[in-house]
This record gives structure tokens, C-alpha cells and sequence, in this order.
């Protein structure tokens, strides 16, 4: 004879005698199924959190002074390679995303679907660089110092940068190591080469981050990327229509 059933306990009453209603559970993460780069050793290569967190605080009490940038940025409009790709780029994938209010972070991936080989925050908050694009033509371009000969650091791998926007300072960028959300939002976006909106928001897990920050925005896109030097990469953001239509961004890394 089979043992009875034991019941189930009943659903917590509220200070009024009421029955409380059961609260749905929160939407679940996206499993995280991104593939390893072929350009990411499997040491890894970002910089530990910690450190990460001393650099953010210490270039967050950084006064910002307006200079002028030291990289050469063409002066005519238009794309220099007129909307077609440029020999000897190379193709990659970069997604811009964030909270309205907040700071936008990029990260860049050799596709859609492999883990991101750079993930920068940048100094500029998502609003506003979404409206600065709006009127058409960006460019950010990133400087940090050259080191001794003898430090073989890759160019990436800079942990700081002194940030421009179309020829104004405008504060710094830092390379961090990718967090749990910026993987969910990666892998919500892996089916996706190009695209913009706004991403469902977990307020479960999303903390403090969304609390004040607004929608969490994205924009991501195919970018050439131009190799210099070993101290010098640029980003052209291509349309896909292959014509220049729309948004202009370019994005230059540069140690000087």
C-alpha cells in the first residue's frame, strides 16, 4: 500500500489573515556557450579583477582637461575606404551596449559567437554617444604611452587609455575583464551580426547597475580592422548596405 501524500505547505498569509500570491520566478540567464577565439591564449589574457578595480578607481579621480588629440584624424567626412573594405583588413564584430545613463562599454569578438578578445569601458555614457552617432559622424580614438623596448605588451593589452570623441577629450578608458553580465548579453546577441535596441533586463540580478541607469541599449555592427603598426589599430564600422548611408564610426587605438 503506498504512503499517503505528505500536503504541501500552505502559501505564507500576510499580516491582514490574506493569502500572499505566489511570485512568479525571475526570467533565467541565458547559458553561456561562447566559443574560445583563436587569438586568446589559455592563460587569458585580460587583467585580474582586482587590478581592474584599483585602475577603474584610480582613473575615475583623473581631472579631465580638454587637449588636443594627437592622432592625425581625416579631415574630409568621408570613409577612407568609401564604403568597400580595405585591403588587408580584417573583419570583425563590435557591440557597444549599456545603461542610457551609464557609462557604454565595447566589446570586440572575431565573430558573434566567440568570447569577446577586448572589453572596454568607456568614459562617454550610452545616451549620449548613441545621440553623438545619431548626427552621423564619430570618431574615438584611444591613446596610451609607449613603454620601454623592452616591455613586449600587445596593444590591446593596455590596461588604460586616454579617450577623445571627434577631436575633444572627454575622459578615460579602461580594459576590464568581462563580467557575468556582459557574457549574458553577448550570448543573447550571439545570433546577431548587426543590429540595435534594447535588451530584456533581469532586475533580479541586475542590481545597482540598472536602478538609475535606464534601458540597457545596444548597437552592434561589422567593423574593418586595420593593423598600423604594433602600436597603432583602427576600427571602421561598416554599413550593411555597403554604402555610406547612416552612422559613421571609427575607432583608433594608438600608443604615442
Amino acid at each position: 500500500m503506498p504512503a499517503p501524500k505528505s500536503p504541501s505547505a500552505p502559501p505564507p498569509a500576510t499580516p491582514n489573515g490574506e493569502i500572499a500570491p505566489e511570485r512568479s520566478p525571475s526570467p533565467s540567464r541565458p547559458q553561456i556557450a561562447l566559443q574560445q577565439s583563436s587569438h586568446q591564449n589559455k592563460k587569458g589574457s585580460f587583467i585580474s579583477t582586482k587590478l581592474f578595480r584599483r585602475v577603474r578607481s584610480v582613473f575615475k579621480s583623473f581631472p579631465i582637461v580638454s587637449t588636443p588629440c594627437k592622432m592625425p584624424i581625416p579631415i574630409n567626412g568621408g570613409r577612407p575606404h568609401d564604403g568597400h573594405h580595405i585591403h588587408g583588413g580584417k573583419q570583425m564584430t563590435g557591440t557597444l551596449f549599456g545603461y542610457r545613463k551609464a557609462r557604454v562599454n565595447l566589446a570586440i569578438q572575431e565573430n558573434p559567437r566567440c568570447l569577446p578578445l577586448l572589453v572596454l569601458e568607456l568614459s562617454i555614457n550610452t545616451g549620449k554617444l548613441l545621440h553623438e552617432m545619431g548626427l552621423g559622424l564619430v570618431r574615438i580614438a584611444l591613446e596610451c604611452e609607449k613603454h620601454h623596448p623592452s616591455e613586449k605588451i600587445k596593444l590591446i593589452d593596455e590596461p588604460i587609455w586616454t579617450m577623445y570623441c571627434n577631436g575633444k577629450k572627454v575622459g578615460y578608458a579602461v580594459k576590464r575583464e568581462p563580467t557575468e553580465d556582459d557574457l549574458n548579453v553577448i550570448q543573447m546577441l550571439h545570433a546577431a551580426s548587426v543590429g540595435a535596441g534594447v535588451l530584456p533586463i533581469d532586475h533580479t540580478s541586475a542590481g545597482e547597475s540598472s536602478s538609475d541607469g535606464g534601458e540597457l541599449t545596444y548597437m552592434r555592427a561589422c567593423f574593418e580592422r586595420v593593423v598600423g603598426s604594433r602600436d597603432s589599430e583602427t576600427y571602421y564600422m561598416m554599413n550593411p548596405d555597403g554604402r555610406n548611408s547612416g552612422p559613421e564610426l571609427s575607432i583608433f587605438f594608438v600608443r604615442v
